[in-house]
């Protein structure tokens, strides 16, 4: 038996994927009910999730001042979605930083900046050099991609807001969909 047997498999787990799925339909929701992308001089809402799975993100997460998330409508992914979704769209519009979820739903109130990501920190064979950047990619998602080779992070969201995209970064990955691709299974009409 090995070490590597002994840790638990977050990103395999159904309820880690619940969340996860929560989490994005919500961050869909908000760029599909923002009608002003590319607009001069206007900024739509812009979010930066991750899921992490250790108690504390001290390791590699610093204070974001005084922006918080409002804990005291929604302390949890888990429970009232209106309620997650109503806090996510008023974070999303008046606030930045990181906000950090355990994998239990659980939301930190303090919102952070991630710190960048070295090589020393990260498994053997895993580096930051490898990561393979776009144009699209603004600071905020280069944050979300390097967080998410973390090993205590699970996944990493963002919301773009300039453009409305909506990225899933998992273990130096992405999955990207722009907003006009948004709900497009479901989704009857064009935006």
């Amino acid at each position: 038996m090995t070490s590597k047997s002994l840790e638990f498999q977050y990103e395999r787990n159904e309820s880690t994927r619940k969340l996860e799925t929560r989490i994005y339909d919500c961050i869909e929701g908000i760029s599909l009910e923002f009608n002003d992308y590319g607009a001069n001089h206007t900024t739509g809402p812009g979010l930066y999730l991750a899921i992490v799975s250790n108690r504390s993100v001290a390791a590699f997460a610093e204070p974001m001042g005084a922006n918080v998330w409002p804990i005291d409508r929604c302390p949890s992914v888990i429970g009232d979605v209106d309620a997650f979704y109503g806090a996510a769209t008023s974070v999303a519009h008046s606030r930045d930083g990181g906000v950090c979820i355990s994998v239990d739903g659980t939301i930190l109130e303090q919102m952070v900046r991630f710190k960048n990501v070295r090589d020393d920190e990260l498994p053997s064979g895993v580096s930051v050099t490898a990561l393979e950047y776009t144009d699209w990619m603004g600071a905020r998602h280069m944050s979300a991609y390097e967080t998410s080779l973390r090993p205590d992070v699970v996944t990493t969201m963002t919301l773009s807001e300039e453009t409305g995209r909506v990225t899933t970064f998992r273990s130096g990955s992405y999955e990207t969909v722009t907003r006009d691709r948004i709900g497009e299974p479901w989704r009857g009409q064009e935006i």
